[in-house]
């Protein structure tokens, strides 16, 4: 076979048709002629988003507090250390909570029920 033999361009170009054909049947396709993102990309996005705000105001708030602790008592930079480690602590913490690895405090919950409960009590008497 010679590299212009004829039956094997039109060979070739059967195949290529043929692949052409496959792959615009594929669902893969379908997808990425879709410029819009799917909604479960902007939700996830927006959790993102929410996510690492909730981290990033954690962390300034406590370098914020630290600051103005160390410019009142003069103990620089201590405090600003200090209070930038809880703010960080607290960040985690309430980055979690959002993601719902934590459950929120048991202390708000038993006084909830407590409130429930005299709201009950009240009525009975």
């Amino acid at each position: 076979m010679s590299d212009n033999d004829p039956s094997q361009g039109e060979d070739l170009s059967a195949r290529l048709d043929n692949l052409k054909a496959r792959l615009d049947k594929s669902p893969a396709r379908d997808s990425q002629k879709n410029d819009k993102p799917a909604s479960g990309d902007r939700a996830g996005i927006a959790q993102a988003m929410k996510l690492s705000s909730e981290f990033i105001a954690g962390v300034v708030v406590g370098a914020l507090i630290g600051y103005a602790f160390d410019r009142f008592f003069g103990t620089s930079p201590w405090g600003l250390i200090f209070f930038l480690m809880i703010g960080f602590a607290a960040a985690v913490l309430n980055v979690m909570r959002a993601a719902g690895v934590v459950a929120e405090s048991g202390m708000r919950l038993h006084k909830v029920r407590e409130q429930a409960d005299r709201d009950t009590d009240g009525g009975e008497s």
